[in-house]
């Protein structure tokens, strides 16, 4: 069902961007709340309509995700000067947002196999599939290195 998708955004014209927002997030769990807050002072000023619960929900799996699985653990970070961090932008364009997580890995973000849904784990790329109307990651290039995994959603035209 589900499938890792190594592929760039759907074409959007980068000048009909009518809206943007960055925030660096430390590499450290309680960034997932920091993510949260950000998103919500952003999305609410935004007015997206009823996909604002979704966005959220899918920052925070993003966040988690790059947290988990992509940044350097604790005794990894100790031979690193400065751990790098995750940073998560969101862009509207009229009719749509996109949510992206960069992060420092090059690792593939794959979701896990498993029929337990009552886990308290390994959901988060499911709950990206099934909350966002589609989603992928690509790799960074130039001077940047790592990733960006995002997720895109269609909004409402405004009345």
């Amino acid at each position: 069902m589900l499938k890792p998708l190594r592929q760039g955004l759907p074409p959007l014209d980068p000048a009909a961007v009518s809206n943007a927002a960055s925030c660096a997030l430390p590499a450290r769990y309680e960034a997932v709340r920091e993510a949260r807050l950000f998103t919500r002072r952003t999305l609410d000023q935004w007015d997206v309509g009823e996909r604002f619960d979704d966005i959220c929900l899918v920052v925070s799996e993003l966040v988690t995700n790059a947290l988990r699985h992509a940044v350097p653990g604790e005794s990894d970070r100790s031979a690193v000067p400065q751990a790098p961090a995750v940073r998560l932008h969101l862009m509207r364009w009229t009719e749509r947002l996109v949510c992206a997580v960069r992060d420092p890995s090059h690792d593939t973000p794959a979701p896990r196999d498993s029929d337990d849904f009552s886990a308290e784990s390994g959901r988060g790329l499911f709950l990206v599939d099934s909350f966002s109307d589609s989603w992928g990651w690509h790799p960074l290039a130039g001077t940047l290195s790592g990733k960006v995994v995002w997720a895109l959603f269609r909004l409402q035209a405004a009345e």
